[in-house]
């Protein structure tokens, strides 16, 4: 556990190692809460009301409830993400990576496989099992890139925050209107029926389903690709053995997409890895750092390396917060990279891996660009 100071002079803890980390994760309805109203310096003044990650930490949503409000609304999402309708969505994914990895072949050398595949893919995804419009996605991504930056400025952070509020109601409302054959409509339903979801809550699951529910598969596919272009080695166990699976796990903990949770507050003193933390403080746990630590993972655990055992990263989570989209992020990244690999076989990146950029965020992180030369034609 360290003490840090975010910009605006904003003091947090942060948790480091694997143990510190599940501690706060296992108990997290507990000791550790996520309403920010357990936060007494977001509203006594002690923080400026234009710091710019009050946009997150505010927002009305899943990751911000506590107890019964958390268990209800979770249980109505996780009707939505059972193992039975994540692999029924198999051909539709399948369907939707064949059709983007064609116009990357269409595109020839030098394009961008962020736009054009890791974000793409993602995006689509989830926007088509809540049943976002085509020609809003794109809307929804650049929302997303802004309100997640640390380096956006507090007045457009707020602004984004309440354009994609009203977005989501919008989506809300014309899903009451001509209900179809998506999460969406099915929430909006169960609100209908007397499920005990109101509007409010119904928008707040649908920022963070949609919001967490892309970014992270984004960055999760980004950095496993950057991490076969430096192990050649490792492609070559991958692609003989169909080893996709591994490559996935091994990523989410050797580079993992969240750098930091949004803050849990501490409803009362506690001892978390012998240091003490008072009741009332901002405590984030960083996914990055516990998954390369070597006390869990071994004195290799800063080497990309899918023959490893594993000992149990962290990377969905622990405990009552454990991702409950886990099973769709595996699959979809499963499939994309086996995709990628069996029709480009001898893709490699057309830039230095040294100086590829990295989103600027606090919380998630991952490539911004990876052009790439997709090797069709022998020298």
């Amino acid at each position: 556990m360290v003490e840090v100071e975010f910009p605006g002079g904003v003091p947090a803890y942060l948790a480091l190692t694997h143990t510190a980390v599940r501690e706060i994760l296992a108990g997290d309805n507990k000791t550790f809460l996520r309403d920010p109203s357990h936060w007494p310096a977001l509203h006594d003044g002690s923080i400026p009301e234009d710091w710019p990650l009050r946009a997150i930490v505010q927002g009305g949503h899943l990751a911000t409830m506590d107890g019964a409000d958390h268990r209800r609304l979770r249980g109505l999402v996780g009707k939505a993400f059972t193992p039975a309708r994540v692999q029924a969505l198999e051909p539709r994914i399948q369907q939707i990576i064949d059709g983007l990895l064609d116009d990357v072949v269409a595109a020839g050398d030098g394009v961008d496989l962020v736009p054009a595949f890791t974000e793409a893919l993602p995006m689509w995804v989830i926007c088509e099992l809540f049943g976002v419009p085509a020609e809003d996605r794109l809307r929804l991504r650049e929302w997303t890139a802004a309100l997640l930056a640390h380096t956006t400025p507090p007045e457009v952070a707020f602004a984004t925050q309440n354009e994609l509020q009203a977005f989501l109601h919008d989506l809300v409302e014309r899903k009451q209107r001509e209900p179809g054959d998506d999460l969406t409509s099915g929430l909006v339903q169960a609100r209908d029926e007397g499920d005990s979801l109101t509007t409010d809550e119904l928008v707040g699951v649908l920022w963070l389903m949609l919001v967490a529910g892309h970014e992270t598969t984004v960055h999760l596919l980004g950095h496993a690709i950057v991490a076969l272009a430096q192990s050649p080695g490792q492609l070559d166990l991958a692609k003989a053995g169909e080893r996709w699976a591994d490559v996935v796990e091994e990523t989410l903990r050797y580079r993992h997409s969240v750098m930091m949770t949004s803050f849990r507050f501490t409803a009362e003193d506690v001892n978390v890895a012998g240091v003490h933390i008072p009741k009332g403080r901002a405590v984030g746990v960083v996914y990055q750092a516990s998954g390369v630590d070597p006390a869990q993972h071994g004195e290799s655990a800063d080497r990309f390396d899918i023959t490893r055992e594993q000992t149990g990263h962290l990377g969905f989570g622990h405990g009552p917060r454990y991702c409950i989209g886990a099973p769709l992020a595996r699959m979809e990244s499963r499939l994309a990279l086996a995709s990628l690999y069996r029709r480009l076989p001898r893709l490699s990146l057309a830039i230095d891996p040294g100086v590829i950029p990295y989103s600027p965020s606090f919380f998630t992180i991952g490539p911004l660009s990876l052009p790439v030369n997709l090797g069709l034609t022998q020298p």
